[in-house]
């Protein structure tokens, strides 16, 4: 096979979030593993209005009139992007948007999809309407709006986390287990949001499930469960070591089949694409689904790459199978 024959395949990475450092890691390991006999990669790094291909170390400008660039006086047109920017524009549906008027396919889900998750609370009412798995108790704090502590305490409760609507990585999360420890949480979640959200504290064992598109198929990888030795799962648990990541989780078979289940029926609800990861959490009171992840990570400490190990799949057969179904 020729070099022109391959499919030439933008990763994408960087973005306009606090997640930068962590996209660029995700698409460091699908450079490292992508198959090359079949497909052409080019790293395209993304940060505001600066668009660049990385090849052999240099900077190359992209033009985003038709998302190409000149390689030694040639012009190179993308087949496919593979998206592993977390956060915004990759994950909220802007880039989608983009890439939905230049025809160019995406390997994450489309862009009401994507806009619809990455708010945290619109996904969660959306999810709730469908009465399919229980959700935890929330409060929508909006910058610039009166604060009443005790309204939300009154229906979070105590403890309760408080977070950015929008945004990964555990990033301006904090677990307020007292009330006068709820306005520096607040203030910390609206450095990364102008929306926060308030939410119960659910007790019990969290486990996460990955979900892919493989020839028209749901696959369902190994769920994974989640044991933080930090206070909760946040940055320094995910991505420091601060956690123990058992794959598969240990749990009976029927709630591993409810798990499973239910993350299928969401996946095709959401009607999301490529591949994606449904956070849990197990409670004697039932299931309690937290959020979706429409961008999960893939670096070598990333969950996914764990569960794609547990379940027999190699990291390159895994890429082609993602880039293949959405060509």
């Amino acid at each position: 096979m020729t070099c022109k024959k391959r499919i030439n395949v933008a990763v994408v990475a960087g973005g306009n979030s606090t997640e930068y450092e962590v996209s660029l890691r995700s698409a460091e390991n699908i450079m490292n593993h992508i198959n090359r006999s079949l497909f052409n990669p080019f790293l395209v790094l993304m940060k505001g209005d600066e668009w660049c291909c990385v090849v052999d170390g240099v900077k190359m400008s992209v033009d985003k009139g038709r998302f190409s660039l000149f390689l030694e006086d040639e012009k190179i047109m993308f087949d496919v992007v593979f998206n592993m920017i977390h956060g915004t524009p990759g994950e909220d549906g802007m880039l989608q948007g983009y890439f939905d008027l230049l025809e160019i396919p995406v390997t994450s889900c489309g862009r009401l999809t994507s806009a619809l998750t990455f708010n945290k609370y619109f996904c969660n009412r959306f999810v709730a309407a469908t009465q399919s798995v229980n959700l935890t108790d929330l409060v929508v704090i909006r910058k610039g709006s009166q604060i009443h502590q005790d309204d939300i305490l009154s229906v979070t409760g105590l403890p309760c986390f408080v977070k950015p609507n929008q945004g990964g990585s555990s990033l301006g999360i904090s677990k307020v287990k007292s009330a006068n420890e709820l306005q520096p949480a607040l203030d910390l979640a609206f450095e990364q949001d102008d929306t926060v959200l308030a939410e119960a504290f659910i007790d019990g064992l969290e486990v996460t499930c990955g979900v892919f598109l493989s020839k028209g198929e749901v696959v369902v990888l190994p769920l994974t469960e989640i044991v933080p030795k930090t206070e909760y799962f946040d940055y320094a648990a995910k991505y420091l070591g601060k956690s123990d990541e058992i794959t598969p989780a240990r749990i009976d078979i029927e709630t591993e089949n409810e798990i499973k289940r239910v993350s299928v029926y969401l996946f095709k609800l959401l009607e999301c694409k490529g591949f994606v990861r449904f956070d849990y959490i197990i409670n004697p009171k039932g299931l309690y689904f937290l959020e979706v992840n429409t961008v999960p990570g893939m670096s070598k400490e990333s969950i996914v790459p764990q569960m794609l190990q547990h379940h027999g799949m190699s990291m390159g057969d895994f890429i082609t199978a993602i880039i293949e179904e959405v060509l």
